[in-house]
């Protein structure tokens, strides 16, 4: 594409917090869709190593941290700064997206982040239990802030990268073509109910974020190096918290180290185990059966709640939802270091960019799986070599996550008063469309795979052949 559509006008200041890989990615993506004032534009980060970039552009770069106790004397001037509505853009580990948004909605800005951060240490500390540090706890706070906005408050999209994110638009376009190819009579939904109606009507009990990247490295991976093709401080972060699923109303077993909620949605459960040491089986179409590892997201829970379908205060329906994630392969070298040493992790961290990678692709959509066609995988299967041909900075899993903060940058411009809001309640088609041009092929396949598929029955094994979709036959033991 040669001529880039300008999708909105940003009258205010923008400032970037945190320009590590996709905080770079983001900035091209901006450039090109959005008409701004340059001399608005402001990046935070503690680090200073791409700089340049951004001195080149003559874009204002801040040296230094977010924090707990400067952000409120830090990003209020640069967010009110002259006229116009600012855009806080929060693409940093380590700062507190609640209280940022929150922030932002008293000055009037507009608000998005790619995850539901804490400040920093949060995630290793080990005075919280695993409830307290799990991401259904975040999101409870979050939500909890979102009831008790008036309505017509600044709008803060929370949670809007590749996923959590984009996956919770492919669930609605993949839930309908599903739908279709089953021969169901239905209106396309306009509530959450809808939704959860049609899903339970098209007979889906689960749903996997099943992801499979095989980006290589021109070079081997160092021994005490940890290696990935996204921030290693967010995988490290998040794989250290508990493994964390939506749980459907179709499972009959639990885990013996799973917990339930006592407040809040109580669409979720966790077990006491880090989710980067959680294998399950799932299925993409390019490997076909892999193992995943169940990696603690956002939208596991919100997709869990948002179908969630009731008759009174009852529960009648919800499917289970969970992240299967087979990282580049250097990446599950660098996990097995971490697991091996017990969690302890690396001194030196590595993100590939476009310039490491000789070849592959991220594959990351959404199986829906139990209905009549048994699963249907649909999502983008983006290579290296087509994102070295349409956006600078970033590689393959990298663009998947900024053409979504894009695409939610654009919806907030166009719904500026709509509260805290998560991807599940965004008009999904509206951000596909401009997310569409940055994905790469965009598939839908069915599959007969289940997880009891090819078992080779060498050994006894507690599974549940009555229904293969059970959470019992997904789970790694």
């Amino acid at each position: 594409m040669t001529h880039w559509p300008v999708h909105a006008r940003i009258d205010g200041p923008i400032v970037m917090i945190g320009f590590g890989s996709i905080g770079k990615g983001t900035l091209p993506l901006i450039e090109r869709h959005f008409t701004y004032d340059k001399a608005r534009f402001v990046v935070i980060d503690p680090e200073d190593k791409d700089r340049k970039l951004l001195d080149e552009r003559g874009i204002r770069f801040v040296h230094q941290a977010v924090t707990k106790d400067n952000y409120r004397q830090l990003l209020t001037p640069l967010l009110t700064e002259g006229d116009g509505q600012g855009f806080c853009v929060n693409l940093s580990v380590d700062t507190s997206s609640l209280d940022i948004m929150q922030l932002c909605n008293e000055i009037g800005a507009l608000y998005i982040d790619t995850v539901n951060e804490p400040w920093a240490g949060f995630y290793f500390d080990s005075s919280l239990g695993p409830e307290a540090r799990s991401n259904y706890t975040l999101r409870e706070t979050t939500l909890a802030a979102k009831r008790a906005r008036p309505a017509g408050s600044t709008t803060a999209v929370s949670c809007c990268g590749a996923n959590p994110g984009m996956v919770s638009w492919f669930v609605k376009q993949a839930l309908l073509n599903v739908a279709a190819d089953l021969g169901l009579t239905f209106a396309e939904p306009k509530t959450r109910d809808e939704w959860a109606r049609l899903a339970m009507q098209a007979g889906v009990k689960g749903i996997h974020i099943a992801e499979r990247d095989t980006q290589r490295a021109k070079a081997p991976k160092p021994m005490e190096v940890f290696v990935n093709t996204w921030s290693v401080e967010g995988f490290l972060s998040e794989g250290m918290q508990p493994a964390e699923l939506g749980w459907g109303t179709h499972e009959t077993w639990m885990p013996s180290n799973a917990r339930t909620h006592a407040a809040g949605c109580g669409a979720a459960i966790y077990l006491l185990q880090p989710g980067a040491n959680t294998r399950v089986r799932s299925w993409t179409p390019t490997p076909k059966a892999q193992y995943g590892f169940l990696v603690t997201h956002n939208e596991s829970i919100s997709i869990a709640d948002y179908f969630t379908a009731r008759n009174g205060g009852n529960v009648v329906y919800r499917p289970t939802c969970h992240y299967a994630y087979h990282p580049c392969n250097d990446a599950v070298l660098s996990l097995h270091e971490v697991f091996g040493q017990a969690g302890k992790q690396q001194d030196d961290f590595y993100i590939l960019d476009e310039h490491d990678i000789v070849d592959g692709i991220d594959e990351l959509g959404v199986l829906l799986y139990g209905h009549k066609k048994n699963a249907y995988w649909y999502g983008s299967q983006l290579s290296i070599d087509e994102t070295r041909e349409i956006a600078p900075y970033q590689n393959a899993t990298g663009l998947q996550v900024t053409s979504a903060v894009l695409a939610g940058m654009v919806w907030a411009l166009e719904n500026s008063k709509a509260g805290i809001v998560e991807a599940d309640e965004m008009d999904f088609r509206r951000c596909l469309e401009v997310q569409r041009p940055y994905l790469g092929p965009v598939i839908g396949t069915y599959t007969d795979w289940t997880p009891l598929t090819d078992r080779p029955g060498l050994f006894p094994e507690d599974i549940d052949a009555s229904d293969p979709w059970q959470f019992r036959n997904v789970l790694v033991g």
